[in-house]
């Protein structure tokens, strides 16, 4: 081999691995440690959604089919977004995806080129990062500020990191880890901006029903005209119960519709027909478990607030939206090697902030999407780890 091309690519020979998977790996399976790392809930798929599945599979939903998704699938998906955000979508601006992941790494495979940029606004889940640098692209942080009212974005910073190369800004809101909801305002600003210098904007909107205190965050979508530079990605794994489901769907503008048709062709070749129908019962039939599920993850964030506010050298203020705890740690250096000492000295498995860019260093990420009594059994561990 000696004088040849190297058989990786050095982009992907380089990939870092997931930093939560790190501390992960340490106990996966440990029944002695609290698996806090991941950003799941602990419930299981409702048994409605499961007969939907097992119904579309007896009843032959095991075929090829439609690139963008099936017809149902895609009408229930605009129906359900111009019920909750009081716009118009038409089912061309609808495409399918295996998961949400897979639409980023879509999205990104139809706009960056290698040498472009991609602005990103952090502390973010790191996968975002990770599908720019695939496609030898630069991703390029904006740092949220973290101060007594919570987390907050300067929209003239983001355009500050713009330049000729900068092919779209990517926000997550609701945040994760921050639980950070941007606000209508800022939305609208942000838009504005990019429209005019023709800039995409990449709205990861996943955990846009997780709120505390209204139906639903606010949308890109309800500031946005239909051929706007944008794309929403959106995804059944969280408020549906449905992670290991792998569905997710992008919302965009018609003329990239044909484009993204021929990249689920490239990457996966259509998402199973059979699991897509239980996604249209998801869809209709859903909201009690939608409410169901906010209504878990606020229990959660009272237990976890309660315990998180009597720790003095703890800084944290609950979110307003998802289902995280992200907070900071006075004296901590290292976050990676933090999280990892807690799984093995208190039998807690936490993300290390650092695991959502640089943004998030000297922060811990903690998902309460749990039963009250598993949260209340993590927070007696860490009240002891962290006094």
């Amino acid at each position: 081999m000696s004088g040849l091309r190297p058989p990786i690519r050095a982009r992907i020979r380089d990939l870092e691995t997931q930093q939560i998977l790190q501390v992960s790996q340490l106990a996966l399976d440990d029944p002695k440690v609290i698996p806090l790392w991941y950003g799941e809930s602990d419930v299981p798929t409702p048994d409605f959604i499961n007969r939907a599945a097992a119904g579309a599979l007896a009843a032959g939903n095991t075929f090829y089919t439609h690139k963008q998704g099936i017809p149902e699938l895609r009408a229930a998906l605009a129906g359900y977004t111009g019920a909750l955000y009081g716009v118009e979508t038409s089912v061309e601006r609808i495409t399918v995806t295996s998961s949400g992941m897979t639409g980023i790494m879509m999205v990104m495979q139809m706009l960056v080129d290698a040498g472009d940029n991609v602005v990103i606004v952090g502390p973010v889940w790191p996968n975002a990062r990770s599908a720019v640098e695939i496609m030898d692209g630069e991703p390029r942080g904006v740092a949220l500020r973290f101060g007594n009212e919570g987390w907050t974005l300067d929209v003239e910073e983001v355009m500050a990191r713009c330049d000729e190369r900068t092919r779209a800004v990517f926000v997550n809101s609701p945040g994760n880890p921050t639980g950070w909801m941007m606000p209508r305002a800022q939305q609208q600003a942000l838009l504005a901006a990019c429209r005019a210098r023709g800039i995409w904007v990449i709205a990861d909107e996943v955990y846009a029903r997780i709120v505390y205190d209204r139906r639903a965050a606010p949308s890109f979508l309800e500031a946005a005209d239909p051929d706007d530079l944008l794309i929403v990605i959106n995804s059944f794994s969280k408020s549906w119960a449905m992670t290991g489901w792998r569905l997710g769907w992008l919302t965009h503008p018609v003329a990239v519709g044909n484009y993204l048709a021929n990249l689920v062709e490239f990457n996966t070749s259509g998402t199973p027909a059979f699991l897509q129908h239980a996604a249209v019962t998801a869809v209709q039939d859903g909201e009690p478990l939608v409410a169901s599920m906010v209504e878990r993850c606020r229990q959660g964030r009272d237990v976890i607030g309660r315990c998180l506010a009597a720790l003095p050298r703890v800084r944290y203020t609950p979110p307003d939206a998802a289902f995280y705890a992200f907070f900071a740690v006075e004296g901590m250096t290292g976050s990676l090697d933090f999280a990892k000492r807690l799984v093995h000295e208190a039998g807690v498995g936490l993300a290390p902030g650092t695991a959502f860019g640089p943004e998030g260093e000297g922060f811990l990420r903690l998902c309460f999407a749990r039963a009250p009594e598993t949260l209340e059994a993590a927070a007696d561990r860490l009240a002891r780890a962290l006094r």
